[in-house]
This record gives C-alpha cells, structure tokens and sequence, in this order.
C-alpha cells in the first residue's frame, strides 16, 4: 500500500513558478512510476507527465513540455512537480499518481493522492 500527499499548490499571478511536492509513505517510491495529473472544474483529469521508476525516464504533456519539470527525491521518498512560466491554464487540481506499471491514463494507476489546489491569476 502507497500513500501519497501533494502539498506545495497556492495562488499565484501568470508567469510565476510553483514546486508541488508528493510525499510517499508505506512504500519506496523509487520503484513506482509516478504521474502528476490536474483536473479543472467541469474538465476530465489530464496527464501532465510522468517519472518511471528509477527516474532515468520522463514523459510530459505538450502543454508541460518546456515549462513543467519533475524529479525525484528518494531520500525523501518525494516526487517533485516544478511549475514556471504559470498561465490561467494551469489552473486545476493537481494530483500526483503511483503504479508498478504506470502509463499516460488516469486509469493506469491505483495509488493516488488527494490533490492539491493551484490558481494563476491573470
């Protein structure tokens, strides 16, 4: 069983940066793929990119490419989702996903958090 929590999401004005963190607890993350998802109001929840397990692999959303990066702290048992270059977007829900074999849909995973919020103002 994985627990995960997301913290780190806020209010914040276009074109500002935002670190969402996920921490795991229960298991190691390391050997999980993790995905990062976001859901706006009255929208489907989308991909926003993933990390496979061992880190050496990423795969983001063409609405991340360039702007979302995300990382792995296995000290910390945390996956990091950094944000730059915020637009009103982006804003949604942001959640963060585990699985032994994870992929680009929401329903290729079983663990998950419970979100955290992010706003960008105009």
């Amino acid at each position: 069983q994985v627990r995960l929590v997301e913290s780190g999401g806020g209010l914040v004005q276009a074109g500002g940066s935002l670190r969402l963190s996920c921490a795991a607890s229960g298991r190691t993350i390391s050997s999980y793929d993790v995905a990062w998802f976001r859901q706006a109001p009255g929208k489907e929840r989308d991909f926003v990119g993933l990390t496979r397990y061992g880190g050496d692999y990423t795969r983001y959303a063409d609405s991340a490419k360039g702007r979302f990066t995300i990382s792995r702290d296995n000290a910390e048992n945390t996956v990091s989702l950094q944000m730059y270059s915020l637009k009103p977007e982006d804003t949604a829900v942001y959640y963060c996903a585990a699985d032994r074999n994870g992929g680009l849909s929401s329903n290729d995973y079983v663990y998950w958090g419970q979100g955290t919020q992010v706003t960008v103002s105009s």
